[in-house]
């Protein structure tokens, strides 16, 4: 084999769809692709191992997933040794794994969320042996720790500190691909920090599908709170965040935490889904929109300078005009520095899937072009009120849209872009806010 041919055959393509824990999978599976002496590559038709990352939660996302199967089905036939690998959300739902060998029987590696630290297994069984692998695991298995990880950031890292959910909100199939709440020990979670730390990272994006249910199931008695604070004791560590929390289970003693702890970062992301008390009640969220508003003034009175994020989702089956009014009345309430905004997307296997009220797709559009527009004016209106304020920048890289610029974050979130040298990066530098653009913020360091 020449040795350009040899180098070509240790390079891997991940595509990932889906959320911030799918991303620290795709993390992990990098890590582990590393250790072995391979080599990523952006260039999809030069991989010899091309790995998708599924995600089931939108409809849009499954059919990513099915166009871009078909269209390696010519890559395949020009080189029957390239690997093709599946995982994620997608591959635990009932029978997709076998409607995808029937419909892309070229497809060489089949895994779901609970077994993918088994991959390099997998992948050199195939290798090997010339088998075809698949292999999902029905229950959460054992939260296996020391996987390898490649993160995309030199500056900022996502660390999971639990695994699935308990909630079962009837549109979302997390509960049944990811399988039911359990926690990382808390000795891990700070051992893995305190190596962040050790490696240059200044900020860390604890995950959970819900941060707040953390400690269910630990031998030790532990709160998120308690964690929160243990954690913002780590020398070294700058910045810490969080996501996701359920809005009936963010208690006071979190709050607080935000409050006291000079590493928390004052910016909480809530989901709402919906304004709409009968529509809440309806997706089995376990709270009403006067719960939502008290808790999100609570938080403010304690944190002044806090900024909320959310989710949100447009025509829910039974969702009438006053109900998504009701939404709209919320949004401007509370007045969103950003928000996940969605169509409702059927899913099967889900209660809501099988109510009889579905609202037509010409409705959904309309009002989620709605929603889009409030949100929006409530983005630039917090934007336009950040002018002429000096923030705290944690200088993350260059600018995606202008690599001459630096970007980075405010405590609070907010996106500012401003000229700097690359040695900043990875620095905390404070910047003027000379202009406010609709989604960022232009500013200048105060020196």
């Amino acid at each position: 084999m020449s040795l350009d041919r040899e180098i070509k055959s240790k390079l891997y393509f991940i595509e990932t769809w889906g959320c911030q824990m799918n991303e620290e999978d795709s993390e992990k599976l990098s890590g582990m692709l590393k250790t072995q002496g391979y080599t990523p590559t952006e260039n999809r038709d030069e991989a010899s191992i091309v790995i998708f990352n599924t995600c089931c939660v939108r409809e849009n996302a499954e059919n990513k997933v099915f166009g871009n199967l078909g269209m390696l089905k010519k890559q395949k036939e020009k080189n029957p040794d390239l690997i093709i690998a599946l995982c994620g959300c997608m591959m635990q739902q009932k029978g997709m794994a076998d409607e995808i060998l029937k419909r892309f029987p070229y497809v060489d590696i089949i895994f779901g969320t609970h077994n993918s630290y088994k991959f390099p297994e997998y992948l050199h069984r195939v290798q090997t042996d010339g088998v075809q692998i698949k292999e999902i695991f029905d229950k959460e298995a054992e939260i296996v720790e020391g996987v390898p990880i490649d993160r995309k950031s030199s500056v900022k890292a996502f660390v999971t500190i639990m695994y699935g959910c308990n909630n079962f909100c009837t549109y979302c199939v997390v509960p049944f691909v990811r399988g039911r709440e359990r926690s990382r020990k808390p000795e891990d979670i700070i051992k893995e920090i305190k190596e962040l730390v050790a490696q240059g990272y200044k900020e860390v994006t604890l995950l959970g599908q819900n941060v707040n249910s953390y400690g269910k199931g630990l031998e030790e008695e532990i709160s998120f709170a308690d964690l929160l604070r243990r954690i913002n004791e780590i020398d070294g560590l700058e910045r810490i965040r969080f996501m996701t929390s359920h809005p009936k289970d963010l208690n006071i003693e979190v709050i607080h935490a935000i409050r006291d702890c000079d590493k928390l970062c004052e910016q909480i992301h809530l989901p709402v889904q919906s304004g709409s008390d009968a529509i809440l009640k309806v997706m089995n969220r376990h709270y009403t929109k006067e719960y939502y508003l008290d808790l999100a003034k609570k938080i403010r009175e304690e944190i002044p300078d806090v900024t909320f994020t959310t989710d949100i989702i447009v025509g829910f089956p039974g969702e009438t005009e006053e109900d998504f009014l009701e939404t709209i009345d919320l949004v401007k309430k509370v007045q969103y520095d950003s928000a996940f905004t969605f169509i409702y997307s059927r899913r099967n296997h889900t209660p809501a899937d099988r109510m009889e009220n579905q609202i037509p797709d010409d409705i959904k559009h309309d009002r989620f072009n709605r929603l889009v527009e409030v949100v929006n004016e409530g983005i630039v209106a917090s934007n336009k009120a950040a002018e002429g304020k000096v923030y705290e920048v944690l200088v993350e890289g260059t600018s995606k849209n202008d690599e001459t610029k630096l970007t980075g974050r405010t405590r609070n979130g907010k996106l500012v872009n401003f000229d700097g040298c690359k040695e900043m990066i990875g620095k905390l530098v404070n910047v003027k806010i000379v202009e406010a653009k609709s989604f960022s913020l232009v500013g200048e360091i105060i020196k």
